[in-house]
């Protein structure tokens, strides 16, 4: 029968405690939301929405082409005109999702005869970015400079290191100047998604590479995306000219994609100039971040120190992780819930976000139930 692995596969993972479902949200919901990645509480926000809004009518509701066609509006340059200064870099290039950024970059700043260093706990993209691309690839340990100096020594020729600065699982964050001076003691390049350090990290927020020195850097190339602190949908390449330029003639995420819709874009614009204006914010939701680490380790739960926004706490299993979330959700708050194989080392978690906009009572309110919920 055709697919009919599938059924297998199915109840394979009703077995292992892994089936994931779709939830649908309603537009408006008494949930207080810790499972988003609105870092900066901007998605709702009345500037970015109209926004939003404002760009549609202008332009239209889609970008009616791939961005060397009709794809590219006169908005999406400002944005990444914007995009580039805010955080330091000589040129941006803006694409359809992080996802696509992130396969942009990796596979067409690594052709063939050039190595690859990733990070084991890099995000999905990343990884598939990496598998996709023509160069050969090692994996190292997570966060190990030195693994990243063994592997860069082993080749001659091209060879990028590719990492998250914040990782998205337990929210730490990747030594950047260790990971670029091995680098550059191998001539390599150094390919990083800031996708939870935007916003968040840096000089009000300007991003995780602008904290550790390296933004403009030659040998740096950084990927974002624009829907978590931004608030809004899309990814961008930050970098030198001529890379963003390389990738307008080489990413086939970029060539062969339709453009970034009008709206994102202008919702995107909105945000990132609202943060521009307000720097507190990025303050104010690492603040949260370490507030909400201190609450739930005096509870006597076994949460990770935050480096950024991201905040877990460890479950005793697959099974168990799920049904706490969903106990949590009963209990009138939503949190992620991440299982293998989402998580490279094979432990389950709850995982939430601490967002710029909550409230310490709301903060108090988390913490609760996150303990009379426990397993």
């Amino acid at each position: 029968m055709a697919f009919g692995w599938i059924d297998e596969q199915a109840e394979a993972r009703r077995r292992a405690g892994l089936v994931r479902t779709l939830r649908p949200r309603p537009a408006g919901s008494a949930l207080l939301d810790m499972a988003s990645n609105d870092y900066l509480g901007l998605a709702h926000h009345p500037e970015v929405t109209e926004g939003a809004a404002r760009a549609a009518r202008l332009w239209g509701a889609g970008a009616t082409g791939s961005r060397l066609v009709t794809g590219t509006t006169e908005l999406h340059t400002e944005l990444e005109r914007e995009l580039a200064d805010f955080c330091g870099f000589e040129a941006a290039l803006v694409f359809s999702s992080g996802y696509a950024a992130n396969l942009a970059a990796v596979t067409a700043l690594a052709p063939h005869g050039s190595l690859i260093v990733s990070d084991a706990g890099n995000h999905a993209s990343l990884i598939d970015g990496c598998r996709l691309a023509r160069g050969d690839k090692q994996v190292v340990g997570h966060a190990d400079p030195q693994a990243v100096r063994k592997a860069l020594a082993t080749h001659q020729g091209p060879a990028i290191v590719v990492s998250d600065t914040v990782f998205s699982v337990d929210g730490d964050r990747a030594p950047l100047a260790a990971l670029a001076e091995a680098c550059r003691e191998h001539g390599a390049g150094l390919v990083v998604d800031d996708a939870h350090g935007l916003g968040v990290l840096g000089d009000g927020g300007r991003g995780t590479p602008q904290a550790a020195g390296l933004a403009g850097a030659a040998d740096v190339v950084v990927t974002a995306t624009l829907s978590k602190s931004l608030g809004s949908q899309g990814g961008v390449v930050l970098g030198p000219t001529r890379v963003i330029d390389h990738l307008v003639n080489a990413a086939r995420t970029f060539i062969f994609d339709t453009g970034l819709a009008p709206a994102a874009a202008g919702a995107a614009l909105a945000a990132l100039r609202l943060l521009a204006r307000e720097p507190e914010r990025a303050a104010r939701a690492r603040a949260v971040a370490t507030e909400l680490h201190a609450r739930l380790t005096a509870a006597g739960l076994e949460a990770v120190r935050p480096d950024a926004a991201v905040v877990s706490v460890r479950a005793p299993s697959p099974e168990q992780a799920v049904r706490w979330a969903a106990d949590c959700r009963t209990a009138g708050l939503a949190v992620g819930c991440f299982r293998p194989p989402s998580v490279p080392d094979g432990i389950s978690r709850l995982r939430l976000t601490a967002r710029a906009d909550l409230s310490g009572a709301e903060i108090e309110r988390a913490v609760r139930v996150i303990g009379e919920t426990r397993p």
